[in-house]
């Protein structure tokens, strides 16, 4: 069970970053849609966990030590389509470390008026220590925040919640037509299922058996599914213009819990943290051939993001995530597909 946790942590740690304890993602993807977005949050959460399953299991068989490998497995055929999907993940991981970056300085602005690239170079500083410690720094990093970020957000979701009912959520929120919230949920899923498979291979030596499989699906599912519930509850506070706040879910904990502001600050930071690191180590073992390769690339992409992360946190969200969620709709019919092949051969 110890390695059950362990790699559930870094997963959770992966997915709670800068865009989800900000509260960005779940407006984007979920709030906007009304009550329709509660039923987009559980049919992403359980797509999410069959994707996670799915690539455990190919763990299992095969013995994959970096992405391409995963690639390899999935596509048996067409080199030049395994490349390019190879290229195009390791470009989108790049891209959300960065955007972790803009997040981190984003959250100082907002919150303390402290001009945005100290905060982006306080975290690139930060993640370029934990990456010269490897594996073991990740997986340690997440096992101490990521306990501590899911109990204080379920606690403040649930002080949010009082007063609430679920029939009138309707009124809180705008409404959408027709089917574009499942779709929406579906690019939620596919897009994080881009960052989430090259970061559950790196966990390749803690995964063991088909039994560790089902529990780690599972537990994380149901993780997912409440914190999501937890930050949308925490944007029903929101009584300003909501598309004018770069970080929705931290706006309502400082207005309404001063006490508490300090600790969701903590969380904000810490889980922007968790991220970063998990999807730095992602790419720095996709695209790196030895130590001192490893160490140079953790360097320029450090330097880099700081640099980058003037784009703009919500502006990067916004317009990078709906676009690679279209492309990861590709990798998880590649792997549903295989992965259903593969059972009627066995």
């Amino acid at each position: 069970m110890k390695n059950v946790l362990k790699i559930v942590f870094v997963i959770i740690g992966a997915l709670i970053g800068a865009g989800f304890a900000s509260g960005q993602e779940i407006y984007i993807f979920f709030f906007s849609h009304g009550i329709k977005g509660l039923f987009g949050i559980i049919i992403s959460s359980v797509l999410m966990g069959v994707i996670i399953y799915n690539t455990l299991k190919i763990l299992n068989i095969y013995k994959i030590n970096s992405y391409k490998q995963f690639l390899d497995v999935i596509i048996e055929k067409n080199n030049k389509i395994k490349n390019i999907i190879n290229i195009v993940i390791n470009i989108f991981i790049l891209i959300t470390f960065f955007i972790m970056i803009a997040g981190f300085g984003a959250y100082f602005e907002q919150q303390f008026g402290i001009n945005s690239l100290i905060g982006s170079t306080i975290l690139a500083i930060l993640s370029f220590i934990i990456f010269n410690k490897s594996l073991r720094g990740l997986v340690k990093a997440n096992g101490i925040l990521v306990p501590i970020l899911i109990s204080f957000l379920i606690i403040i979701g649930l002080l949010c919640s009082k007063g609430i009912h679920v029939l009138e959520l309707q009124k809180y929120v705008i409404k959408s037509n027709g089917l574009k919230w499942l779709l929406d949920a579906i690019l939620y899923c596919s897009y994080n299922s881009i960052l989430l498979i090259p970061v559950i291979i790196t966990l390749k030596d803690y995964i063991k058996n088909k039994k560790q499989n089902i529990l780690i699906s599972a537990i994380t599912t149901i993780i997912v599914i409440i914190l999501s519930i937890m930050i949308y509850i925490i944007l029903l506070k929101v009584y300003v213009d909501i598309t004018k706040l770069e970080m929705p879910a931290v706006y309502v904990v400082s207005n309404m819990f001063k006490l508490l502001s300090i600790i969701y600050g903590f969380i904000i930071l810490a889980s922007i943290f968790t991220t970063s690191i998990s999807l730095g180590t992602s790419f720095l073992q996709n695209t790196c051939n030895n130590k001192k390769s490893y160490l140079q690339i953790a360097g320029i992409m450090c330097i880099t993001s700081v640099l980058v992360s003037k784009i703009g946190f919500s502006n990067l969200v916004n317009i990078l995530y709906p676009i690679f969620g279209y492309l990861g709709i590709i990798q998880i019919i590649i792997l549903i597909t295989h992965t259903k092949k593969k059972n009627r051969i066995m």
